[in-house]
């Protein structure tokens, strides 16, 4: 049974229900862009309705319909992309606009303490319903428009990757044919200046050519695994870079452990070791380091693993960089593609390995794991 208090707090509350509103609706904040705007006001109704009547209600009805609303109307507020400020402020207006009118019903304040306590419960619930969704609905449209953007940027790697493919296949065919007229001049005019610069620029052209192409992953057609030393690799790529670390005054050092034997792509893991370095370079000369040093070091772990890590001591990478050196496209670079690191990435992954990149003050290091003549990739 209801007491007597309450059966006329109620009987004050219809009878003062549409000026209550009123004086409600006049006080909110709404957004001009709003696209729920029209039915703010109903939601406004829903939550005094629910107020009135949690007397008729049981503890499980009540908070079913309290949070039936506050789902409703919270996923509205997430759509609308509002500040959740403005919406629990507005809520809360509701509250005080309630508690001003209590002091006109002419009840005592402890025959209404009960009915503050009760509005408190219902307000308080709503609130924490309404939030609690409005978190997840907006981080579930976040998901949503992330995984739209990966899904078109995804595309347009693809398509970029067929592109790059067909028009680098065509761009190469000239490219060896005039590598061999180079050879052909060279032997037929040892004495000729520069052929041998032309053909080093070849080379060089011809290895960003190759990352593009293993970008596109269209070169892995026709390919075989194979075993192959690492070393040698090594001392293959610190060759063909010669002249860049001669030209920058570049001390190397070495501490390789003998005889290690990978498998895999030679060819793609002689392209990891050549953008490392090659970047490596790049840096030290353009930030003219003192003393300028790459060091390559190699171990085995646990016999089954072999670590190469290869360290500059060029200037740190930025901690906000550090995290998106290895995406496509980035660069720091005015004529970089933004590529390099990323195809490394890619190959040492499909090799069943690791590359990650530690930078100090004092020391950047490129670590590779790799396992030790894996035959299966």
């Amino acid at each position: 049974m209801l007491s007597e208090v309450r059966i006329d707090l109620i009987a004050f509350f219809e009878k003062n229900k549409e000026q209550l509103l009123h004086e409600w609706e006049n006080s909110i904040v709404i957004s001009n862009g709003d696209p729920y705007k029209d039915k703010i006001s109903q939601n406004g109704i829903a939550i005094f309705n629910i107020v009135l009547n949690m007397h008729t209600m049981s503890e499980k009805e009540l908070l079913d319909s309290i949070e039936k609303y506050a789902i409703e109307i919270s996923e509205e507020r997430a759509l609308a992309n509002i500040n959740i400020g403005d919406f629990v402020y507005n809520v809360n207006l509701g509250r005080t606009v309630l508690y001003s009118y209590l002091s006109k019903t002419g009840l005592e304040w402890e025959d209404l303490q009960e009915s503050i306590n009760n509005i408190n419960f219902c307000f308080d619930k709503f609130l924490y319903y309404a939030v609690t969704h409005y978190t997840e609905a907006k981080n579930k449209i976040i998901e949503e428009k992330t995984m739209f953007i990966d899904s078109t940027h995804q595309d347009r790697l693809t398509l970029l990757g067929q592109m790059t493919s067909s028009f680098i296949h065509e761009f190469r065919n000239p490219l060896t044919s005039i590598q061999g007229f180079i050879q052909l001049l060279k032997a037929d005019h040892p004495e000729m200046k520069y052929l041998d610069i032309i053909s080093s620029e070849l080379d060089q052209l011809n290895f960003r050519i190759s990352q593009f192409l293993l970008l596109s992953k269209k070169e892995l057609i026709g390919k075989e695994k194979e075993q192959f030393n690492q070393n040698k690799l090594i001392d293959e790529v610190l060759n063909f870079l010669y002249p860049s670390i001669l030209d920058g005054k570049v001390k190397i050092k070495k501490d390789i452990v003998d005889d290690i034997n990978l498998y895999g792509y030679a060819d793609e893991m002689r392209q990891v070791f050549i953008n490392i370095i090659f970047n490596a370079i790049d840096v030290l000369n353009h930030h003219r380091i003192p003393n300028p040093t790459i060091e390559i070091k190699c171990c085995i772990e646990n016999n089954s693993h072999v670590v190469l890590s290869i360290s500059n001591n060029g200037p740190m990478i930025p901690a906000e960089l550090s995290k998106t050196i290895f995406e496509p496209f980035f660069t720091t670079k005015k004529l970089g593609t933004g590529l390099g690191l990323f195809v490394c990435k890619e190959i040492i992954e499909k090799h069943k390995g690791t590359l990650h990149c530690m930078s100090s003050p004092e020391l950047t290091v490129f670590t590779i794991k790799l396992p030790l003549e894996a035959p299966s990739l």
